[in-house]
């Protein structure tokens, strides 16, 4: 759901979180996978303007980040994700 909110396609979120095709479609499928890929998936969506929304009694969920006025900027662009700025 997150990926397809932002117009991502598998090889593209696969590669932004330097992971393979298949660990997307695994992960999108429910399937176990190590936390730390989990992680790097988050963290990739999660820069891009993905926010994580817990269980709230209506279950978890995804929204994107607000942008245009108001809105808070994102620290690092997307396309400038790279392990010289991975924190």
């Amino acid at each position: 759901m997150a990926r397809a909110a932002l117009g991502l396609g598998v090889r593209e979120l696969a590669e932004l979180a330097s992971v393979s095709p298949d660990t997307i479609a695994r992960l999108e499928r429910g399937e176990l996978l190590k936390e730390r890929t989990v992680a790097a998936v988050r963290a990739t969506l999660e820069s891009a303007g993905v926010i994580f929304v817990d269980e709230n009694g209506e279950g978890p969920g995804v929204r994107l980040r607000k942008t245009g006025k108001g809105a808070a900027p994102a620290t690092i662009p997307l396309e400038d994700l790279d392990a010289e700025n991975d924190e």
